[in-house]
C-alpha cells in the first residue's frame, strides 16, 4: 500500500510539470543551444542550461496548475489533474513550484550566465502570472500576447551558450511566436464549450469558430513566410528550406481543410499536425546547421 501511494504521489508531481509540454520547450531550447555554436557546445554548459530551463518551465507549469485549479475542475480535459482530484494540496503545489523555480535560477545564475537567468525568470513570470492570471481571462488575443513566453526557450538556449541575444535567436523566437496562435486555436475550437463554461474568452468563444478558422488560415500563411526567413537571412540552406516549405504548406492545407470540414475531429488533427510540424522544423534547422558545419 505504501509503495502504491508513493507511486501515485510521484506521478502527481510529474503531472504538475506538464512533461509533454516541457519536453517540447526543452527540445526547442536545445536546438537554440546547438545552433548558437559552430560545432558541439561545452557538454557541462549544455547540461546545466537544459536543466535550468527545464526546471523553470516545470515550475511555471505547476504554478499554472495552482492558479487554474477551479477552472480545471469544471473542464473534462483537465478535471483529473492532481489538484481538482484532491491528490495534492495547494500548499504542496506551491512549495513544489517554488523549489523548482529556485533551483532553476541558482543553476542558471551560478553555472550558466546571468542574462539567461534573467530572461528565463521573465518568461516564467510571463506565463505563470501575466498570461495565466491576467491575459487568459482578459482578452481573446490572450494566446497571441502570452505566446511570447512559450516562444522564449530557443532564445534562452542560444543566450546560454553565447551570453548574448543574437538576431538568429530572435528569429527562432519569432517562429514559435507565430506558430502558437494557429496551434492553440485549433485546440480551442474543439474545446470551445469547455472554455465557455469556465468563462475563458478564447477566440472561438468570443468571435465564433468561423472567425477563428479564418485567423488560423491567415496565421499559417504568415508562418509560411516566417519559415522562409532562416534561408533568406543565411541562417540555413536548402536542406532546411525545401522540406520546411513543404511542412508549412501542409499546415496551410490543414487550415484550409478546417475551413471546409467544420468538425472538431479536423480541428484536433490540425492541432496534432502543428506539434509535429514545430518539432520537424526545428529538427531541420539543426540538420542543416550540422551539414554546413561538416562540409566546411
Amino acid at each position: 500500500m505504501t509503495n502504491e501511494k508513493t507511486t501515485i504521489t510521484w506521478k502527481n508531481y510529474l503531472e504538475l510539470c506538464k512533461p509533454k509540454v516541457v519536453a517540447l520547450l526543452v527540445f526547442t531550447a536545445n536546438v537554440g543551444m546547438l545552433l548558437a555554436v559552430p560545432g558541439m557546445p561545452p557538454i557541462a554548459l549544455f547540461i546545466y542550461a537544459t536543466l535550468g530551463i527545464g526546471l523553470a518551465s516545470a515550475s511555471a507549469a505547476a504554478i499554472n496548475h495552482f492558479i487554474d485549479q477551479k477552472a480545471d475542475a469544471q473542464m473534462a480535459r483537465t478535471k483529473n489533474r492532481p489538484l481538482p482530484q484532491g491528490d495534492l494540496s495547494s500548499t504542496n503545489v506551491l512549495v513544489f513550484a517554488g523549489v523548482l523555480g529556485i533551483a532553476a535560477m541558482l543553476i542558471l545564475v551560478l553555472l550558466v550566465n546571468t542574462l539567461t537567468a534573467v530572461l528565463t525568470f521573465l518568461s516564467l513570470i510571463g506565463y505563470a502570472v501575466i498570461y495565466t492570471v491576467y491575459l487568459k481571462r482578459m482578452t481573446p488575443q490572450n494566446i497571441v500576447i502570452g505566446g511570447a513566453a512559450g516562444a522564449a526557450p530557443p532564445l534562452l538556449g542560444w543566450c546560454a551558450m553565447t551570453g548574448e541575444v543574437h538576431p538568429y535567436a530572435l528569429l527562432l523566437f519569432l517562429l514559435i511566436f507565430v506558430w502558437t496562435p494557429p496551434h492553440f486555436w485549433a485546440l480551442a475550437i474543439a474545446r470551445r464549450d469547455e472554455y465557455a463554461k469556465v468563462n475563458i474568452p478564447m477566440l472561438p468563444v468570443t468571435h465564433g469558430t468561423e472567425f477563428t478558422r479564418l485567423h488560423i488560415l491567415l496565421y499559417t500563411i504568415l508562418l509560411f513566410i516566417v519559415t522562409l526567413l532562416p534561408y533568406l537571412t543565411g541562417m540555413s540552406g536548402l536542406i532546411y528550406l525545401i522540406p520546411g516549405s513543404l511542412l508549412s504548406l501542409g499546415f496551410i492545407y490543414f487550415a484550409i481543410k478546417m475551413m471546409h470540414t467544420k468538425s472538431d475531429k479536423t480541428a484536433m488533427q490540425t492541432f496534432g499536425y502543428s506539434i509535429v510540424y514545430l518539432m520537424l522544423i526545428f529538427a531541420l534547422l539543426l540538420i542543416d546547421h550540422y551539414y554546413k558545419f561538416t562540409i566546411n
